[in-house]
């Protein structure tokens, strides 16, 4: 237990998780604003899947470059850096979207959606640098305990956030709403200020390589290794399919008949499990990592997506949704340590930023997915049918992907057996 508690001690690690949890809250904040205007304005659950999409291009894109240029540069530098472009892009949502300048303008949309493709490409340098940072502040040994308490800290912004800002939005409308994300962003860019001048100025190697072969090699070295490969790729087609956050403005109006505070805690259920479950993993840190059980776990995700889809009531949606955060949190312990434990220190900006390929492409591009099937199929099958997806996806990983089934790895060991 002491080593749970050890990580704790670090007052850098300390700073990089209020950060991550500030930003994390604000992001969450303004996703269930946006979606929340976006559907008042349209009453059409595919603008909320364009949404996802609008973040998704931008944000896979850029990050071709993001890792290459966070491995030649100061990874502190770029994450304030990008931190201070979200604070801007807030305080434009609030001067519009937030009415406080052209109020009533039918366009306004038009900034929404602008201000979401701003927000993914920033996005795409924010994960390469904390995770070159985390890796900087905090050493091998207290990893496991590190990547709980970070989920833990995620998870709080993840149900914090989305409450909040249901809840301010529906009792004092857009623009107090907006002013939440722009303030713990703000707070955010304070608190990785004060991070020690070490690893303020740490920058991890001189290279001259050309960005394209340093992006080739990033490649290079994710498909040919057997493990890193087939565990992004799982998480991808099982979120990708199995998601449903995209569309929960919809479930919640037309299935539940509730409001823009309903929507605030539906979304905000699954973090409820998942935090629970990190804070444990937190306190008790893996030893050992296995294969077999992020299989497990991704497909308990997939059967509370089924038992989402066919809930009609508000507690038992919630349930199933928390229980789907709770399975999802033991993923993201295992896979973050996984990261952290078998990339090499002079690529960990490239392949970090190759994987935030992936979750943008499970998240934003699931997003615009939900919101097509919800379309064509109906709301309800499409729940369905992306639950199933996400239990076919492990089935084939666990046929097809013997090394990750059968991986056990040390987290005091650099060698996997």
């Amino acid at each position: 237990m002491a080593l749970s508690y050890d990580v704790l001690k670090n007052a850098d690690f300390r700073r990089l998780m209020l950060t991550r949890l500030c930003g994390i809250f604000a992001l969450q904040a303004q996703a269930v604003i946006v979606g929340w205007q976006v559907y008042s304005l349209t009453k059409d659950p595919l603008m909320l899947g364009l949404v996802g999409l609008t973040e998704a291009i931008p944000a896979i894109i850029f990050s071709l470059f993001a890792g290459h240029i966070v491995d030649k540069s100061r990874p502190h530098h770029v994450f304030r850096l990008c931190l201070a472009v979200h604070c801007a892009i807030s305080l434009l949502l609030l001067l519009v979207a937030g009415g406080l300048i052209g109020a009533g303008n039918p366009t306004i949309h038009i900034a929404l959606f602008a201000c979401v493709f701003l927000s993914g490409l920033t996005r795409s340098f924010i994960m390469p640098a904390s995770f070159t940072l985390l890796s900087r502040i905090v050493p091998r040994h207290n990893m496991p305990a590190a990547s709980a308490w970070m989920t833990s800290g995620f998870q709080l912004a993840a149900i914090t956030g989305p409450a909040i800002a249901g809840l301010v939005y529906a009792g004092y409308g857009a623009t107090v709403a907006w002013c939440i994300p722009l303030f713990f962003l703000v707070v955010a860019v304070v608190l990785i200020s004060g991070i020690s001048r070490e690893h303020r100025l740490f920058k991890n190697h001189d290279s001259r390589e050309p960005a394209l072969q340093s992006i080739r090699a990033g490649w290079r070295f994710v498909v040919g290794n057997k493990v890193l490969l087939p565990v992004m790729a799982l998480d991808m087609f099982a979120v990708l399919f199995g998601g449903a956050v995209a569309i929960l403005p919809v479930f919640a109006d037309q299935i539940l008949h509730t409001g823009s505070e309903g929507l605030g805690l539906l979304r905000a259920s699954p973090a409820m499990g998942s935090i629970i479950t990190a804070l444990y993993f937190a306190l008790k840190p893996m030893k050992t990592i296995r294969g077999a059980r992020l299989l497990f776990v991704i497909s308990g995700f997939g059967i509370c997506m089924l038992g989402f889809a066919l809930s009609t009531s508000f507690f038992a949606a919630a349930f199933f949704l928390a229980m789907s955060g709770a399975f999802d949190s033991v993923s993201m312990v295992i896979r973050s340590t996984l990261m952290q434990l078998l990339i090499p220190d002079t690529m960990r900006g490239r392949v970090s930023s190759l994987n935030g390929m992936f979750i943008i492409s499970s998240n934003e591009i699931g997003a615009f997915e939900s919101g097509v099937a919800a379309s064509v199929m109906g709301l309800v099958p499409s729940l369905i049918f992306g639950g199933g997806m996400t239990l076919l996806i492990v089935a084939g990983t666990t046929i097809f992907s013997p090394q990750l089934r059968k991986l056990v790895v040390q987290t005091d060991k650099k060698e996997a057996a």
